[in-house]
């Protein structure tokens, strides 16, 4: 078995050798647009995905890698979640935009996947140098503390994040916001943030339009193992090697129901 503690360790080298160094350092030589202004990336991205390809394989013999910055410059890397090899899966950087700009809503995720099953998870928050883990029916950790969401609030009282659009209905937010059904959107523009809020408590939900696999493959097991319900939004599964397909995460499946429906409409109630 992979030794979480390990892993940790090497994302948190990676982070505090390139990373942390760069924030609020960066000039603008070093950032450059990839899809369009808010879709960015940093020498840091680079650099802390090529310290950590080399660190996690060596960790597990076989194993290879699908890091975003790599998938960028070649699509095809993407192919090899469909291997038979274990596949480690690499943001460098997610919340590239907020790192970017000096915010320090970002992280570092790493995830382990085998067959199409994720097998364990990291996401490391550099600037308050935090780190949240689970390995797939070990339960999620923090700080030594198993973690466990609890279902106390009512559904008016849910306060969560939702990124894109429901087809045919428009912006995710804009209905949740509309519905009277939730407490608030807070969106931190950074995926690893929105699922450390959940594993924490302050946050019950999280909505995505997307399933790129080093944006979620690790939250969504993190919140798995804490008993929170993650599944793609027609009810499927989780699979990360699915990149297209909405995701919908809730504390309870009574939770997941509610929100469901506010989203899939037809009616605002």
């Amino acid at each position: 078995m992979i030794d979480p503690s390990e892993i940790a360790r090497l994302i948190r080298e990676a982070t505090e050798a390139v990373v942390l160094p760069r924030f609020r350092t960066l000039t603008p030589d070093q950032i450059r647009q990839k899809s369009g202004p808010h879709d960015l990336v940093t020498v840091a991205d680079v650099d802390c995905e090529q310290r950590l390809t080399p660190a996690l394989q060596a960790t597990l013999p076989g194993s290879t890698v699908v890091g975003e910055e790599a998938v960028a410059a070649d699509p095809t890397v993407l192919d090899r979640l469909h291997g038979a090899a274990p596949v480690w899966l690499i943001d460098p950087i997610d919340g590239t935009f907020n790192f970017a700009h000096g915010d320090p809503n970002f992280t570092v995720i790493v995830a382990l996947v085998e067959n199409g099953v994720v097998e364990a998870g990291w996401i490391h928050h550099p600037t308050e140098n935090l780190t949240i883990y689970a390995l797939r029916g070990h339960g999620a950790w923090s700080n030594g503390q198993r973690l466990r969401l609890s279902w106390d609030l009512p559904e008016s009282g849910m306060v969560g994040s939702a990124y894109g659009q429901i087809k045919g209905r428009g912006e995710a937010a804009a209905l949740l916001t509309a519905s009277g059904r939730i407490a608030a959107i807070e969106n931190s523009q950074c995926g690893g943030i929105d699922y450390l809020r959940m594993a924490q408590g302050a946050a019950q939900f999280k909505y995505s339009s997307g399933s790129l696999p080093w944006d979620h493959a690790a939250g969504i097991l993190i919140c798995q193992e804490a008993f929170a319900e993650a599944r793609f939004f027609d009810g499927t599964p989780y699979d990360p090697r699915v990149t297209r397909s909405p995701l919908l995460v809730a504390p309870s499946p009574a939770a997941w129901q509610v929100l469901h429906a506010v989203l899939a409409g037809p009616e605002i109630g």
